[in-house]
């Protein structure tokens, strides 16, 4: 590869990265301003978690939406278009006058920031086929892991020199840069002659048992990590008496320092470079029983009122198997519907937002006082979906993404990478 084809793929990676990270900003950068925003709405801390709910429903229904018509039209416009309504959204967002009114916005914005999810993703199925497509979503995974980490600390350092409105006010601009940059950086990666009329395809990827697996496997585990973000808050601020800015420091020293550093960026680095020899399936599979075990670890510190840095262990664990199951699980669920890649990258997607939309509010069920429900949450959640891939892959053992090249007409042997190429509708 030139340098100048060194630099392309680079910028290209890093604008896709930074479209995966706009849907962690948006969830996790204003967590520290939560329980002002709760007070200046005359909402309870119940309903306050609502406003994650709904980002996260938006996350999830845009990409249903956003990954068809990226199929039918091309990546480009409908990703400028979703930028653009995440933008605006953004910005009505910090003018909002009471709750229902902000959780309908936030809704919305999770609508418009799902496109720039789906999109990069599919982006990555229609640059590359096999290991090389494990290896870029485990670049991502790395962003998105990094994103929870580091937005609620910008969060809090922002809270310092003005309200909860102007974290949406610093969204609102972030989205402008990103729709300016995709508009002047990004190529279009779905050649005319390889789109497909708007297509009626969620049936049959559905009806793909091993697809299913990997999909429900990967929002489980996600929605795990999520039910923990999302009690954070509260249980931190609350129970444990932080301010803002205190808990954005502990969430950045605990999380990033044990989780990403020793976790995620381990996890997913090593995801990245063994993937060839050991195989995304076996990866997979590691990672969700270390996300067992932590949530298990943290439930169990929950039930014991054990000390704090024992809860931290479990999360360490939990959240550094994630690094392992998302860049894997995608991989899988992808290897077999290039044709397709924006609406399957949209199931994919859906399945993680969803649930952790409908599993959030469940954190706080307990109110701002009780940690377990959060407990049970992480426990249950990475069991359930280990058992869960193991059903409905159970006749599927082999890694779809290093499967054997198969024989051409002529009994010649023909690389798999071509037949994912000409699936992926690339020349």
């Amino acid at each position: 590869m030139s340098n100048d084809a060194a630099g392309r793929h680079t910028r290209f990676v890093v604008l896709l990265a930074a479209l995966v990270a706009l849907g962690p900003l948006s969830i996790d950068g204003y967590l520290p301003g939560l329980p002002d925003l709760a007070g200046d709405l005359r909402a309870s801390a119940a309903a306050t978690q609502l406003t994650i709910t709904a980002c996260l429903a938006g996350l999830a229904i845009g990409q249903l939406i956003a990954g068809p018509l990226s199929d039918t039209y091309g990546r480009r416009r409908p990703l400028l278009a979703g930028l653009a309504l995440y933008t605006i959204a953004s910005a009505l967002c910090a003018v909002a006058p009471d709750l229902r009114t902000f959780v309908g916005l936030r809704l919305v914005q999770g609508i418009g920031g799902a496109f720039g999810i789906v999109i990069a993703n599919a982006m990555v199925r229609d640059r590359t086929s096999g290991t090389r497509t494990a290896r870029l979503f485990s670049a991502l995974t790395l962003i998105t892991g990094l994103a929870p980490v580091f937005a609620p600390v910008l969060g809090g350092q922002l809270l310092r020199v003005t309200a909860w409105p102007g974290i949406f006010v610093a969204l609102a601009v972030l989205g402008a840069v990103m729709l300016a940059a995709s508009a002047a950086g990004l190529p279009e990666t779905r050649p005319s002659a390889s789109r497909q009329p708007l297509p009626a395809v969620v049936g049959q990827l559905l009806s793909d048992r091993v697809f299913t697996g990997y999909v429900l496997a990967n929002g489980l585990v996600f929605a795990a990590m999520f039910a923990y973000i999302s009690g954070s808050p509260f249980i931190l601020q609350e129970i444990h008496g932080l301010s803002p800015q205190q808990y954005s420091a502990v969430f950045a020293v605990n999380a990033a320092g044990l989780i990403v550093a020793a976790g995620l960026i381990v996890a997913a680095q090593i995801s990245g470079r063994l993937v060839a020899r050991a195989g995304a399936r076996v990866l997979l599979l590691a990672g969700l029983l270390g996300a067992t075990a932590g949530g298990t670890t943290v439930l169990g510190a929950v039930l014991t009122r054990a000390p704090l840095p024992v809860l931290l262990i479990g999360l360490f664990v939990l959240v550094s198997s994630v690094g392992l199951v998302m860049p894997n699980a995608a991989a899988q669920a992808l290897a077999d519907h290039g044709g397709h890649a924006g609406s399957a990258a949209a199931l994919l997607g859906f399945s993680q937002f969803m649930f952790g939309g409908a599993l959030a509010p469940l954190a706080g069920a307990g109110g701002a006082t009780d940690a377990l429900p959060m407990g049970i949450i992480v426990a249950v959640l990475p069991a359930l979906a280990l058992l869960t891939l193991g059903v409905l892959t159970r006749s599927m053992p082999g890694d779809r993404t290093r499967r054997p090249a198969r024989r051409g007409p002529a009994g010649h042997r023909r690389p798999r990478r071509h037949i994912d190429r000409r699936r992926a509708g690339i020349q």
